[in-house]
């Protein structure tokens, strides 16, 4: 799952090399921690957060089959 939301997330921002994805893992979830540059969080959050709602729901979809839950936050 980290590889794809890095995949995701890396092909979106211009600063790659800036993107750091920590995994903190619960005892009934896992919350992945996305940070970006500052000039490439709008990029990550899109017009009126719909495409981080997107990026949330294919890590969930992909969460789903391995019946896991799983958060993402975007830190600034």
């Amino acid at each position: 799952m980290k590889d794809i939301l890095n995949v995701i997330i890396t092909n979106l921002v211009d600063d790659k090399e800036a993107v750091e994805i920590n995994e903190v893992n619960g005892e009934k979830s896992v919350v992945y921690e996305v940070k970006v540059a500052e000039g490439d969080m709008g990029k990550i959050i899109g017009k009126q957060g719909r495409l981080a709602k997107s990026i949330r729901t294919v890590v969930k979809a992909v969460a789903n089959k391995e019946n896991k839950r799983v958060t993402v936050e975007f830190i600034g």
